[in-house]
């Protein structure tokens, strides 16, 4: 499965918002038994949803790159699954985002869902406008297809 596209959506005083319908369809299973994981993304302001099958795929990825004989990998591990958590959208097509996690990406009442690829990220949509650059994403494109 692929996401692909940008939709802004409000979030309700409770913290619930519509998962994109266009993301919906694209999930694997029927949205009765539907659940996601979400974490604050690592290098940016934003929360990423995992499909199930993606979620394992990097639990495995990043195990597979850790002793269980190191503290300091166990520990990397901890903190990566410790900050996820599991969400099933309602009957509506609406998840809950917690507080805490409202509070890590600065999310208030807009919200902008990207498709990426195999994951789904969620911005405060005023950061997100901060944070892009049409110009610095061209240079950086040009530069990254045009090495050797």
């Amino acid at each position: 499965m692929r996401f692909v596209g940008t939709i802004e959506a409000k979030v309700d005083n409770k913290g619930r918002v519509f998962l994109p319908a266009v993301f919906r369809k694209a999930l694997p299973l029927s949205e009765e038994s539907l659940s996601l994981i979400m974490r604050k993304d690592l290098f940016e302001d934003c929360l990423i949803l995992y499909t199930e099958q993606t979620w394992q795929s990097r639990l495995d990825e990043l195990s597979s790159k850790l002793s269980v004989w190191s503290r300091s990998d166990q520990a990397m591990k901890r903190r990566f699954a410790a900050d996820a958590e599991w969400l099933t959208p309602d009957s509506n097509g609406r998840i809950l985002l917690p507080k805490r996690y409202l509070s890590m990406a600065g999310i208030e009442n807009e919200v902008t869902f990207i498709g990426m690829d195999d994951t789904i990220e969620i911005w405060a949509t005023s950061k997100l406008h901060e944070h892009q650059s049409s110009d610095d994403f061209a240079a950086a494109l040009e530069q990254r297809m045009t090495e050797k």
